[in-house]
């Protein structure tokens, strides 16, 4: 049967891969370590499960990934091109330059090249003052002159209108050519420097995607899947086409929690629920609501930078299968420190001289492990009873703590457990209405970015004195499909999966924020 598509989901410890069929079915499953460049980690989980499923490639329709690449180079201070930034909005946005409040060290990995000239539009699309030409133009000459490899363009209240970002993007191709250019009305929110700060750092990071997405082409290629569609996993649980990844890497740096939570929902068809996901260095603890994750309302902190663009609302907890236990004294603590992929060298289990939470639950008979290499008698011999019922009870109540601060309302809900670490968890949580491990729980993260729909979301202000709000909710609604569709989406699959408005009391007049979210099948 044609139609078998791979996921793939990058981890601190584990790469996953998995090919599924048509409808959502696990066929294969393999994981491998992750590497410390990422990339042939993710190459190497790419080959060994098309060549070990036995799918013939023809019938491989496309290939999924989620990936740490854009966040590692972020934190890392690593492979960043320099980029220039130029802000539109004076004589209104002196007072503070763009990356003010960024940590020194990544400032000066991008370049910290810096231009403020006239122009912007008021909340009500008003404008500020007409857009300086001559100005951009002399930011962009100065730009090229100084190496710049990236350009961020941000105006006052783009989102509202955005004709100055497009015009100056016009001005600085004209004199640079064709370097990559981010505007900051497609990817950030209302507020000036949280969207400011996600433009620069998308604009830094597009490089390391374009590596990436290169690599994985090649090993498709080598695999021959040269006729499968590329996706990359994107922050809210859905995909995106890799072409539109290039020019939007920001919209992937947290999509391993996603796809986890989303593969949830694929696993056990529940729309609302807590979903524990445990691997080998932190558990990371979400919410599904309609059958995605639940975003978080506060804004992103990524590599010390504050953003405005939506990541799901977790909590991550340093308790996982290969976290490292201490005791001291009568106190027994689990974790933050793990052995990672070691586990299967270091642990008790395995034969080594560290103690794990794998081992502990080996040792009291909560989990087993298809291994030959492991051997669970030796934890039972080598771990004192009280010990190993002191570290269990730790484990259990941190999770338990997580799932409690993740919720917003005291009713029990249903919990699933997904993640290759999770099957040491009990069958009963507190705070938990059931506890569900789904078969193929150990693969969720790849099973979600294989199954992903297409998504995308957009927020505009609009005043409804001027605006109806049908005809406002109409235009936010239609422009989310647009960017969907340019996403690689089906236009006669998408459907609004969220819409939201919230009203702005600080500004006069009848002024609301929309945020709409679609989302559709991938155009295959």
């Amino acid at each position: 049967m044609a139609g078998y598509r791979v996921g793939i989901d990058v981890g601190s410890t584990n790469t996953d891969a998995v090919i599924v069929d048509r409808k959502g079915g696990l066929v294969y499953a393999v994981k491998t370590p992750t590497t410390s460049d990422v990339t042939s980690g993710l190459l190497k989980a790419l080959k060994q499960v098309v060549e070990g499923s036995g799918v013939p490639p023809e019938e491989i329709v496309s290939v999924n990934f989620g990936t740490t690449h854009g966040l590692n180079a972020i934190v890392q201070r690593q492979g960043l091109l320099r980029v220039g930034v130029i802000r539109i909005g004076l004589p209104a946005t002196r007072i503070v330059e763009p990356m003010a409040d960024w940590p020194a060290d990544l400032r000066e990995a991008v370049g910290g090249l810096v231009a403020m000239v006239r122009g912007g539009f008021e909340y009500n699309g008003e404008e500020i003052a007409p857009l300086d030409e001559d100005a951009v133009r002399r930011a962009a000459e100065q730009f090229k002159t100084m190496g710049a490899e990236a350009v961020a363009i941000t105006s006052v209240f783009s989102p509202v209108r955005p004709d100055h970002e497009l015009r100056a993007a016009e001005i600085v191709s004209d004199v640079m050519g064709e370097v990559p250019i981010s505007l900051s009305h497609t990817i950030g929110s209302i507020g000036l420097l949280e969207r400011e700060n996600a433009t620069i750092l998308n604009a830094a990071i597009i490089g390391v995607m374009r590596r990436v997405i290169e690599a994985v082409r090649g090993t498709m290629e080598e695999l021959g899947l040269e006729h499968a569609k590329l996706y990359v996993a994107q922050n809210d649980g859905t995909v995106i086409a890799a072409e539109y990844a290039e020019k939007y890497p920001i919209l992937t740096v947290v999509a391993a929690v996603s796809n986890s939570i989303r593969g949830a929902y694929v696993l056990t068809g529940l729309k609302d629920a807590i979903v524990v996901d445990m691997g080998g260095t932190t558990t990371n603890v979400g919410v599904l609501e309609h059958g995605f994750p639940r975003e978080s309302s506060l804004a992103a902190e990524i590599g010390g930078v504050r953003t405005s663009f939506m990541m799901p609302d977790f909590v991550a907890i340093g308790v996982a299968g290969g976290s490292v236990v201490k005791v001291r004294g009568e106190e027994v603590i689990v974790g933050p420190e793990s052995v990672g992929y070691e586990l299967v060298t270091k642990g008790i289990a395995w034969g080594g001289n560290v103690m794990t939470a794998t081992d502990i639950a080996l040792a009291l008979d909560r989990m087993s492990i298809d291994d030959p290499r492991c051997d669970p008698e030796r934890p039972k011999r080598l771990i004192p009873r009280d010990i190993a019922e002191k570290a269990y009870s730790y484990i259990v109540s941190r999770v338990e703590e997580a799932i409690d601060k993740i919720k917003t309302k005291p009713d029990p809900m249903p919990v699933v457990l997904v993640g290759g670490g999770s099957d040491m968890l009990p069958r009963k949580l507190a705070g938990a209405s059931e506890v569900i491990r789904p078969e193929g729980a150990q693969s969720a993260n790849a099973i979600g970015a294989a199954t992903a729909m297409i998504g995308a979301t957009i927020e505009k202000t609009f005043n409804y004195e001027y605006t109806p709000r049908p005809r406002a909710l109409e235009e936010a609604k239609r422009e989310a499909m647009n960017r969907a569709i340019e996403a690689g989406a089906d236009p006669s699959t998408l459907e609004v999966a969220l819409v939201e408005e919230i009203a702005i009391p600080y500004l006069p007049g009848n002024i609301v924020k929309v945020r709409v979210k679609v989302a559709g099948q991938a155009r295959l």
